[in-house]
């Protein structure tokens, strides 16, 4: 049997097999049982991060068992995010349209540091976001990975198929649906979660353009300074030559930055599904987003039930179990808990433990960043005032200027970081989808 179904004819093959369900021949389905696990290996030894002044810099709560908001993005409280994502997924509807917008934005980030990991992806047509207008029988769809970029965790959906042989009629198909709609979510929530670390990196190069711009204004008056200096015989002739070499080298910092901007924003709109340059897709900046302060951990055992590669891969057991006909047993080997199925779920908690542990680790190192900062600025202001009463070198404030330019660039980052990994942990989780229909509060 093969073909596509019509909603009039899966209706009567729901009749014709219901009439012949004591016939059916294979094992009944049972789904495997979740991991025994309590918690995650690498939890963080707190049930809160640390806090620290300044934007981005509030403590977050990891709430063990809390559910997850269908829109989770909408925790960020940027408006301008929520409507491009909403935007996106309509532009999006099928699995192919959001695998096509991933690959695509793909492109931009080839060779990047940090922009390693996407998907390659096929996937069979027929599901949409409003109804299953039918699924061709037989082998789904090839292997999948939708992953997340622009976060400093890792997190990937990895959603494989094995074959197909003689089929269990209503039962194997309806897995099929089960599976590409759980292909479904996987896409939506990548391209999510893509879009949301997108945009949260547009703001971060965004950030350190501003911080280095900042810096140059003040290389420059500097440098003025320096200039009379040299007139009236204050200063040497080399020292002004370091003074303006300390300025050249700032400036040229600015065109990778402005590249890097560039392309995060061509990221982002080939994300939304629009052209680069679209001027409809809006810009992001960091004060943007508001840092969600309680993080939802879900159980161990919610995860397995939460993920979509996992019940993607369930779904593929039970076709497996139905086409087949043999003993569920036979097909643990290639998609179970110990094997293929163990290790989505194994996956999937290597993604959240890392996720908590690289939020819990931001935190601490945006409170070391804003320190250093802090106390770059001082020793800077210091150094100048020094420099005026003839206490210190030149040298001495080249080094003080070169530590602020450091320093503020990499609180741009840090900043950027926490927002960024928040995302990588809800993807991890599975993203909420289970409570559509829900608003997030």
């Amino acid at each position: 049997m093969s073909g596509r179904f019509s909603p009039g004819g899966l209706s009567l093959l729901l009749v014709a097999m219901a009439a012949l369900g004591g016939c059916a021949l294979g094992p009944d389905f049972h789904h495997p049982d979740a991991p025994p696990a309590a918690s995650y290996d690498t939890d963080p030894a707190q049930p809160a991060t640390v806090a620290t002044s300044g934007p981005g810099g509030a403590a977050q709560q990891f709430v063990a068992g809390q559910d997850i908001p269908a829109q989770w993005w909408t925790l960020f409280h940027c408006q301008a995010l929520d409507q491009l994502i909403q935007q996106a997924l309509v532009n999006s509807p099928t699995v192919q349209a959001a695998q096509a917008a991933l690959r695509q934005s793909r492109q931009t980030m080839v060779g990047e540091e940090g922009s390693v990991l996407y998907p390659t992806v096929s996937a069979q047509a027929g599901v949409n976001r409003e109804r299953i207008s039918g699924i061709q029988l037989g082998q789904p769809g090839g292997g999948e990975d939708l992953s997340l970029y622009n976060a400093s965790v890792n997190v990937s959906y990895n959603i494989s198929a094995f074959g197909a042989g003689a089929r269990r009629e209503l039962e194997s198909l309806q897995a099929q649906i089960d599976y590409q709609s759980f292909q479904l979510r996987a896409a939506d929530l990548a391209l999510s979660a893509n879009l949301t670390t997108a945009a949260i990196q547009e703001a971060s190069l965004k950030a350190q353009l501003d911080a280095t711009q900042s810096i140059i204004t003040d290389l420059q008056k500097q440098l003025d300074v320096a200039k009379n200096q040299l007139d009236i015989g204050a200063i040497s002739r080399s020292a002004l030559l370091a003074q303006q070499t300390q300025l050249a080298q700032t400036i040229a910092t600015l065109p990778p930055l402005q590249q890097a901007l560039d392309k995060a924003r061509h990221q982002l709109t080939l994300l939304a599904g629009k052209l680069p340059g679209d001027p409809s897709v809006p810009e992001f900046s960091l004060s943007d987003f508001t840092l969600p302060e309680q993080l939802p951990v879900s159980l161990p055992s919610q995860l397995v039930r939460q993920r979509p590669d996992i019940l993607a891969a369930d779904a593929q057991l039970h076709a497996a179990s139905a086409n087949v006909g043999v003993a569920t047993a036979a097909q643990y080997p290639q998609i179970s808990l110990s094997a293929s199925y163990g290790g989505e779920a194994l996956l999937a908690f290597a993604n959240v433990a890392d996720s908590l542990r690289a939020l819990d680790t931001d935190a601490r190192s945006l409170q070391a960043q804003t320190d250093a900062a802090g106390s770059s600025k001082d020793a800077l202001d210091i150094s100048r005032q020094q420099l005026q009463s003839g206490s210190i070198s030149y040298l001495t404030l080249l080094d003080a200027e070169r530590q602020y330019q450091q320093t503020s660039v990499a609180l741009a980052q840090a900043q950027a970081a926490r927002y960024a990994d928040t995302a990588a942990l809800f993807q991890a989780m599975g993203g909420g989808w289970w409570n559509e229909g829900k608003a997030a509060r």
